[in-house]
Protein backbone atom coordinates (compact mmCIF):
# COMPACT_ATOMS: atom_id res chain seq x y z
CA UNK A 1 0.00 0.00 0.00
CA UNK A 2 1.21 3.53 -0.62
CA UNK A 3 0.71 5.75 2.02
CA UNK A 4 1.57 9.51 2.78
CA UNK A 5 1.03 12.90 4.56
CA UNK A 6 0.52 16.60 3.08
CA UNK A 7 1.81 19.35 5.45
CA UNK A 8 1.00 21.84 4.64
CA UNK A 9 0.26 25.63 6.23
CA UNK A 10 -3.44 26.40 6.63
CA UNK A 11 -5.13 29.84 6.24
CA UNK A 12 -6.95 30.78 9.46
CA UNK A 13 -10.74 30.80 8.71
CA UNK A 14 -10.36 30.20 5.07
CA UNK A 15 -11.46 27.06 4.42
CA UNK A 16 -11.98 27.49 0.40
CA UNK A 17 -8.38 28.55 -0.07
CA UNK A 18 -7.56 25.53 2.22
CA UNK A 19 -9.34 23.52 0.47
CA UNK A 20 -7.89 24.56 -3.01
CA UNK A 21 -4.53 24.22 -1.57
CA UNK A 22 -5.50 20.35 -0.25
CA UNK A 23 -6.50 19.84 -4.03
CA UNK A 24 -3.20 20.91 -5.23
CA UNK A 25 -0.91 19.11 -3.10
CA UNK A 26 -2.93 15.46 -3.20
CA UNK A 27 -3.83 15.95 -7.10
CA UNK A 28 0.80 16.07 -7.13
CA UNK A 29 1.02 12.24 -5.40
CA UNK A 30 0.39 8.68 -6.52
CA UNK A 31 -1.21 7.51 -3.22
CA UNK A 32 -3.57 5.11 -1.87
CA UNK A 33 -3.95 6.77 1.54
CA UNK A 34 -2.89 10.19 2.49
CA UNK A 35 -3.29 11.83 6.05
CA UNK A 36 -3.88 16.15 6.26
CA UNK A 37 -3.37 17.67 9.54
CA UNK A 38 -5.62 18.63 12.33
CA UNK A 39 -8.00 21.03 11.83
CA UNK A 40 -7.03 21.59 7.72
CA UNK A 41 -9.64 23.17 6.77
CA UNK A 42 -9.81 25.76 8.96
CA UNK A 43 -6.39 26.38 10.85
CA UNK A 44 -6.62 26.50 14.47
CA UNK A 45 -6.10 29.11 16.36
CA UNK A 46 -9.66 30.49 17.49
CA UNK A 47 -10.50 33.29 19.54
CA UNK A 48 -13.95 31.98 21.28
CA UNK A 49 -17.03 29.45 20.50
CA UNK A 50 -18.83 32.01 18.42
CA UNK A 51 -15.88 32.21 15.95
CA UNK A 52 -14.80 28.53 15.89
CA UNK A 53 -19.19 28.04 15.56
CA UNK A 54 -19.48 30.11 12.19
CA UNK A 55 -16.94 27.78 10.21
CA UNK A 56 -17.90 24.27 12.35
CA UNK A 57 -19.59 22.10 9.50
CA UNK A 58 -21.57 19.08 9.92
CA UNK A 59 -19.89 15.74 9.80
CA UNK A 60 -22.97 14.33 7.58
CA UNK A 61 -23.86 17.32 5.15
CA UNK A 62 -19.81 18.86 5.01
CA UNK A 63 -19.84 21.23 1.69
CA UNK A 64 -15.62 20.50 2.66
CA UNK A 65 -15.96 17.18 3.18
CA UNK A 66 -17.91 16.75 -0.15
CA UNK A 67 -15.35 18.40 -1.77
CA UNK A 68 -12.74 16.35 0.03
CA UNK A 69 -14.39 12.75 -1.06
CA UNK A 70 -14.89 13.84 -4.68
CA UNK A 71 -11.39 14.52 -5.04
CA UNK A 72 -10.51 11.36 -3.38
CA UNK A 73 -12.54 9.57 -5.25
CA UNK A 74 -11.52 11.22 -8.56
CA UNK A 75 -7.67 10.26 -7.87
CA UNK A 76 -8.68 6.68 -6.72
CA UNK A 77 -7.36 7.16 -3.01
CA UNK A 78 -8.24 7.46 1.08
CA UNK A 79 -7.87 10.99 3.07
CA UNK A 80 -7.60 11.51 6.22
CA UNK A 81 -8.28 14.78 7.19
CA UNK A 82 -9.17 16.84 10.73
CA UNK A 83 -12.01 19.40 10.49
CA UNK A 84 -14.38 21.96 12.78
CA UNK A 85 -17.55 19.76 13.47
CA UNK A 86 -20.89 20.72 14.22
CA UNK A 87 -23.17 18.53 16.31
CA UNK A 88 -26.44 19.51 17.72
CA UNK A 89 -25.02 22.33 19.11
CA UNK A 90 -21.72 20.85 20.57
CA UNK A 91 -18.24 21.32 18.74
CA UNK A 92 -15.50 18.84 17.65
CA UNK A 93 -12.16 18.68 17.03
CA UNK A 94 -12.80 15.97 13.73
CA UNK A 95 -11.18 13.73 11.25
CA UNK A 96 -12.60 11.66 8.59
CA UNK A 97 -11.49 9.15 6.58
CA UNK A 98 -13.06 9.36 3.31
CA UNK A 99 -13.09 6.53 1.27
CA UNK A 100 -13.09 6.83 -2.67
CA UNK A 101 -16.13 5.01 -2.75
CA UNK A 102 -17.82 7.56 -1.62
CA UNK A 103 -18.03 6.16 2.39
CA UNK A 104 -16.37 7.85 5.20
CA UNK A 105 -15.60 7.44 8.74
CA UNK A 106 -15.65 10.30 11.73
CA UNK A 107 -13.65 10.60 14.90
CA UNK A 108 -13.41 13.03 17.53
CA UNK A 109 -10.71 14.02 19.59
CA UNK A 110 -11.26 12.27 22.89
CA UNK A 111 -7.98 14.57 24.45
CA UNK A 112 -8.43 17.85 23.81
CA UNK A 113 -5.13 20.16 24.47
CA UNK A 114 -4.42 23.58 26.08
CA UNK A 115 -7.84 26.59 25.02
CA UNK A 116 -9.46 23.79 22.68
CA UNK A 117 -11.01 22.61 26.05
CA UNK A 118 -12.71 26.52 26.25
CA UNK A 119 -14.22 25.82 22.63
CA UNK A 120 -14.51 22.16 21.92
CA UNK A 121 -16.26 19.17 23.63
CA UNK A 122 -14.88 16.30 24.04
CA UNK A 123 -14.56 13.53 21.89
CA UNK A 124 -17.37 10.72 22.54
CA UNK A 125 -17.54 8.29 19.98
CA UNK A 126 -15.01 5.47 21.06
CA UNK A 127 -11.66 4.80 19.34
CA UNK A 128 -12.21 2.64 15.99
CA UNK A 129 -10.61 0.37 13.56
CA UNK A 130 -12.05 0.47 10.04
CA UNK A 131 -11.56 -1.49 6.77
CA UNK A 132 -9.84 0.23 3.71
CA UNK A 133 -8.86 -2.36 0.74
CA UNK A 134 -8.42 -5.11 2.91
CA UNK A 135 -6.20 -2.56 5.85
CA UNK A 136 -7.08 -1.88 8.63
CA UNK A 137 -7.09 1.72 9.99
CA UNK A 138 -7.15 3.36 13.03
CA UNK A 139 -7.55 7.00 13.68
CA UNK A 140 -6.56 9.50 16.68
CA UNK A 141 -5.61 12.98 16.37
CA UNK A 142 -2.83 15.29 17.93
CA UNK A 143 -2.52 14.89 21.70
CA UNK A 144 -3.98 11.74 21.95
CA UNK A 145 -0.55 10.56 21.56
CA UNK A 146 0.09 11.63 24.69
CA UNK A 147 -2.10 9.24 26.22
CA UNK A 148 -0.49 5.68 25.67
CA UNK A 149 -3.66 4.34 25.85
CA UNK A 150 -5.15 5.90 22.70
CA UNK A 151 -2.95 3.88 20.54
CA UNK A 152 -2.85 0.97 22.59
CA UNK A 153 -6.49 0.46 22.30
CA UNK A 154 -6.12 0.68 18.58
CA UNK A 155 -3.41 -1.97 17.92
CA UNK A 156 -5.55 -4.18 20.90
CA UNK A 157 -8.65 -4.05 17.57
CA UNK A 158 -6.13 -4.53 15.06
CA UNK A 159 -5.37 -1.85 13.58
CA UNK A 160 -1.93 -1.73 10.77
CA UNK A 161 -2.11 1.64 10.01
CA UNK A 162 -2.13 4.45 12.53
CA UNK A 163 -3.70 8.19 10.97
CA UNK A 164 -2.42 10.94 12.62
CA UNK A 165 -3.66 14.32 12.10
CA UNK A 166 -2.00 16.74 14.18
CA UNK A 167 -1.25 20.36 14.68
CA UNK A 168 2.21 19.93 16.57
CA UNK A 169 3.94 22.73 18.67
CA UNK A 170 5.45 20.62 21.47
CA UNK A 171 8.66 19.82 20.22
CA UNK A 172 8.28 15.94 21.76
CA UNK A 173 5.62 14.54 19.60
CA UNK A 174 7.33 13.49 16.58
CA UNK A 175 9.99 11.58 18.59
CA UNK A 176 7.63 10.04 20.76
CA UNK A 177 5.69 8.45 18.21
CA UNK A 178 8.48 6.57 17.22
CA UNK A 179 7.71 4.65 20.75
CA UNK A 180 4.01 4.43 20.26
CA UNK A 181 4.73 2.29 17.03
CA UNK A 182 7.45 0.25 18.68
CA UNK A 183 5.19 -0.77 21.68
CA UNK A 184 2.35 -1.77 19.59
CA UNK A 185 3.87 -2.77 16.30
CA UNK A 186 2.03 -0.81 13.82
CA UNK A 187 2.48 1.73 10.98
CA UNK A 188 1.72 5.55 11.71
CA UNK A 189 1.66 8.93 9.64
CA UNK A 190 1.57 11.30 11.57
CA UNK A 191 0.92 14.79 9.29
CA UNK A 192 1.35 17.86 10.75
CA UNK A 193 1.11 21.29 9.37
CA UNK A 194 3.88 24.63 9.40
CA UNK A 195 3.63 28.40 10.38
CA UNK A 196 2.35 30.38 13.26
CA UNK A 197 -1.17 31.44 14.15
CA UNK A 198 -2.05 34.35 17.22
CA UNK A 199 -4.46 33.65 19.73
CA UNK A 200 -4.63 37.16 21.61
CA UNK A 201 -1.47 37.25 23.68
CA UNK A 202 -0.36 33.29 22.75
CA UNK A 203 1.26 32.80 19.06
CA UNK A 204 1.40 29.03 18.16
CA UNK A 205 4.42 28.23 16.38
CA UNK A 206 3.54 24.54 14.35
CA UNK A 207 6.83 22.62 14.02
CA UNK A 208 5.90 20.48 10.66
CA UNK A 209 8.00 17.10 10.97
CA UNK A 210 5.35 15.48 9.67
CA UNK A 211 6.48 11.40 9.66
CA UNK A 212 5.60 8.08 7.85
CA UNK A 213 7.00 5.34 11.10
CA UNK A 214 7.66 1.81 10.73
CA UNK A 215 6.23 -0.78 13.36
CA UNK A 216 9.85 -1.51 14.50
CA UNK A 217 9.93 2.67 15.25
CA UNK A 218 12.31 3.04 12.13
CA UNK A 219 11.20 6.74 10.36
CA UNK A 220 10.66 5.49 6.62
CA UNK A 221 9.40 9.25 5.79
CA UNK A 222 9.89 12.53 7.01
CA UNK A 223 9.23 16.09 6.10
CA UNK A 224 10.84 19.75 7.31
CA UNK A 225 10.31 21.82 10.03
CA UNK A 226 8.86 23.92 7.51
CA UNK A 227 7.64 23.70 4.01
CA UNK A 228 4.93 22.43 1.59
CA UNK A 229 5.41 18.13 1.71
CA UNK A 230 4.04 15.89 0.28
CA UNK A 231 6.07 12.18 1.03
CA UNK A 232 4.36 8.86 -0.02
CA UNK A 233 5.84 5.25 0.45
CA UNK A 234 5.03 1.37 -0.10
CA UNK A 235 4.75 -0.07 2.53
CA UNK A 236 3.18 -3.95 3.61
CA UNK A 237 0.84 -3.39 6.07
CA UNK A 238 1.21 -6.89 7.24
CA UNK A 239 4.27 -6.49 8.74
CA UNK A 240 2.10 -4.92 11.43
CA UNK A 241 0.46 -7.87 12.11
CA UNK A 242 3.35 -9.75 12.97
CA UNK A 243 3.64 -9.05 17.01
CA UNK A 244 6.61 -11.05 17.86
CA UNK A 245 9.27 -9.61 20.01
CA UNK A 246 11.72 -12.23 20.29
CA UNK A 247 10.99 -16.48 20.06
CA UNK A 248 9.35 -16.57 23.53
CA UNK A 249 7.54 -13.32 23.29
CA UNK A 250 4.82 -12.07 21.10
CA UNK A 251 4.01 -8.40 22.07
CA UNK A 252 0.40 -9.08 23.05
CA UNK A 253 0.28 -12.70 24.27
CA UNK A 254 3.01 -11.65 27.20
CA UNK A 255 0.79 -9.08 27.70
CA UNK A 256 -0.95 -9.50 31.73
CA UNK A 257 -3.97 -7.15 31.73
CA UNK A 258 -4.87 -8.30 35.20
CA UNK A 259 -2.58 -6.50 36.82
CA UNK A 260 -2.99 -3.23 35.05
CA UNK A 261 -6.77 -2.31 36.36
CA UNK A 262 -5.56 0.70 38.35
CA UNK A 263 -5.14 2.45 34.73
CA UNK A 264 -8.49 2.32 34.34
CA UNK A 265 -9.45 2.03 38.51
CA UNK A 266 -8.09 5.44 38.57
Amino acid sequence: MRIGFVQFRPVFGDVATNLSIIRRLVSSAEADLLVLPELATTGYSFSSREELARIAEPYDSSPSLDRLQRIARARSRALVVGFAESCDGDLFNSAALLRPDGTRELYRKIHLFGFENLFFTPGNIPFAVHEYRGVKLGVMICFDWFFPESMRVLALKGSQIVCHPVNFVLPWGPSAMIVRCLENRVFAVTANRYGTETQGEYTFTFIGSSRVISPRGEVIASAPAEGDSVVVVEIDPGEALNKNINKYNDLFASRRPEFYSDITER
